[in-house]
C-alpha cells in the first residue's frame, strides 16, 4: 500500500502495494524471536481492542516477507504445509509469482495479512502499520471492499492546491481544544469548503477520492487509533502528519493516508458513532458536515477563495506553481522514454499482479500512470522496474505495462535486462517485434 512498499498498500484483484516451494531449513534474514515478538504484539493489541473499533476482532493470520531474500515468517501454519515450524513461528519462501508487499493476500491456501520485513523499530509506528494492514484483512467483512482509483486530478496544480488547503484547515480543526468548539467548527467548515471546491473542478474527483478514503483512509485511521498512545498524543501525531504531507512527491495514491485519519479523529472528538453503518458509498466529509451541523454557503467557490487567504493561499499557490514546473520537467523525461520512444509492452493476462510504492505514483490521466518502481508478475514471467514503467487501464482494469525497449532484443528469452528494468521470462516466452515498428512485445508464439 513504501514505508515499506505500503505503509500503505493493498491487494486488489491483481494489485499489491509492494508456486509451491519447500520451506527453508533456517531463517536467512528475519529474526525468528523478533518476528514472534511482533506477532504477539499484534495479537495483544487486537485482544485489548476486543472488537470495539470495528465491531469485529482484527486478529488474522500474519506473514512477514523479506523482499530481498523472499523469505517469509508466519504466525501460524498454512493450509498446504509449505511452511516449517521453527521456534514458535513458521518459516518458508515465496515463489517468484507472489509479490512481497504490505497487503491482504491469499497464498498456500491461507488468507494472510502480509507485511514487508523489517518492520519499524518504533513500537507506535510498528503498531500503526500492523493494524493498518489487519484492517485490510477485515474490510470485506465490514462491507468496505478495497478500491484503487487513480485520482489523477491530485497530480494537477489546482488539485494539489485545494487538497493542501483542506489539510491546513483539518490541522487547525484538530488543534482547537474542546473549550473552543466554534473555532474547531469553523476550521472544519473551511476544510469542507476547500474539499468541495476541488471536487467541483474535476468530474470524477468526489467518487475517486471517496473510494480511496474508504479504503486506505480507514485503514490508516485504524492504525492511528490502535498505535498504543493516549488520545491527545494520537491527535498530535495526526496533526503532525497533516503538516508534513505537503512534502510528499505525489498525492494521487497517498492522500487518503493523510485525510482519512484526520476526518476520523475529528468525528471521534465530536463523540459521533460514525463507524456504525458505514458503506463503500459513505463520505467522510459529509459525515463531518452532519456531525458538526455545518451549513455551507451556496457559493462554494467564492467562500473557498475568500477563506483560502486565512491559510496563506497565495503563498501556497506560488510555491506549488514553481514546483509544478519541476515536476513537469521530470514528467517530460518519462514521456520521452515511455511514450515517444520505442517500448516493450506486456499485456495484462490471467495471472497479472503488481506491487508498487504509493508515494511515487505519477498519473498522466485517469487511464495512464507512470510508476518509477514496480514489480509485475504474470504468466509470461516477472518484471522488476527500478526506473520507470507506464501502465494503461481500460474501464478501470489494467490493460498492460510498457517499459523502454532494449536494443537488439528480438528473440531473446530467459533473463533480459533493459534501461531501468529486469525481466525473467517463463519457459516458452520470448521478445518479438510488435505491429508498431520499433516496439516489442512478449509472446509465446513462434
Amino acid at each position: 500500500m513504501f514505508n515499506q512498499m505500503c505503509r500503505r498498500g493493498v491487494l486488489l484483484a491483481g494489485l499489491a502495494v509492494i508456486g509451491p516451494q519447500t520451506a527453508t531449513a533456517q531463517s536467512k534474514g528475519i529474526d525468528l524471536a523478533q518476528a514472534k515478538q511482533y506477532f504477539d504484539e499484534a495479537r495483544t493489541i487486537c485482544e485489548n481492542d476486543r472488537g470495539k473499533l470495528w465491531g469485529k476482532n482484527l486478529c488474522a493470520p500474519m506473514i512477514f516477507a523479506d523482499p530481498q531474500t523472499r523469505e517469509v515468517i508466519a504466525s501460524q501454519a498454512d493450509a498446504e504445509s509449505r511452511l516449517k515450524e521453527q521456534g514458535g513461528v513458521f518459516a518458508g519462501e515465496l515463489p517468484p509469482e507472489v509479490n512481497p508487499a504490505n497487503t491482504a493476500m491469499t497464498w498456500a491456501g491461507t488468507r494472510w495479512t502480509m507485511i514487508i520485513w523489517p518492520l519499524p523499530a518504533s513500537p507506535t509506528a510498528r503498531a500503526r502499520l500492523m493494524m493498518h494492514e489487519l484492517f485490510h484483512h477485515l474490510q470485506d467483512e465490514l462491507g468496505l471492499p478495497g478500491s484503487n482509483p487513480t485520482n489523477a486530478h491530485l497530480a494537477t496544480l489546482q488539485g494539489r492546491i485545494w487538497l493542501e488547503l483542506e489539510w491546513r484547515a483539518l490541522q487547525q480543526a484538530l488543534a482547537r481544544p474542546e473549550q473552543r468548539p466554534l473555532e474547531r467548527k469553523r476550521a472544519a467548515e473551511d476544510a469542507l469548503l476547500f474539499r468541495l471546491q476541488r471536487r467541483s473542478l474535476f468530474p470524477r474527483a468526489a467518487v475517486e477520492e471517496r473510494e480511496l478514503e474508504m479504503n486506505e483512509g480507514l485503514a490508516e485511521y485504524t492504525g492511528y487509533k490502535l498505535r498504543g498512545t493516549v488520545d491527545s498524543a494520537t491527535t498530535e501525531a495526526v496533526i503532525n502528519r497533516l503538516g508534513s504531507a505537503a512534502d510528499d512527491s505525489s498525492f494521487s495514491r497517498s492522500f487518503a493516508y493523510v485525510s482519512g485519519p484526520a476526518y476520523g479523529m475529528l468525528l471521534d472528538l465530536a463523540g459521533a458513532s460514525w463507524r456504525k453503518g458505514l458503506t463503500a458509498r459513505s463520505d467522510l466529509g459529509e459525515l463531518l458536515r452532519q456531525t458538526y451541523a455545518i451549513k455551507l454557503p451556496q457559493d462554494i467557490m467564492a467562500a473557498a477563495n475568500a477563506r483560502a487567504a486565512e491559510y496563506d493561499g497565495d503563498a501556497l499557490r506560488w510555491s506549488e506553481t514553481r514546483q509544478a514546473e519541476e515536476r513537469q520537467a521530470a514528467l517530460d523525461i518519462y514521456k520521452k522514454r515511455l511514450i515517444d520512444s520505442p517500448v516493450l509492452t506486456f499485456q495484462a493476462m490471467e495471472k497479472f499482479n503488481f506491487s508498487f510504492d504509493p508515494n511515487q505514483v505519477i498519473p498522466l490521466d485517469e487511464n495512464t500512470t507512470i510508476y518509477p518502481t514496480l514489480r509485475v508478475t504474470d504468466v509470461w514471467g516477472v518484471l522488476e522496474v527500478s526506473d520507470g514503467a507506464l501502465m494503461k487501464r481500460d474501464q478501470e482494469k489494467v490493460a498492460g505495462v510498457a517499459v523502454e525497449a532494449p536494443k537488439d532484443a528480438v528473440g531473446k528469452s530467459g533473463v533480459v535486462e533493459g534501461p531501468g528494468w529486469k525481466l525473467t521470462l517463463s519457459d516458452g516466452w520470448r521478445l518479438a517485434e510488435s505491429e508498431q515498428k520499433g516496439n516489442l512485445v512478449v509472446t509465446n508464439k513462434e
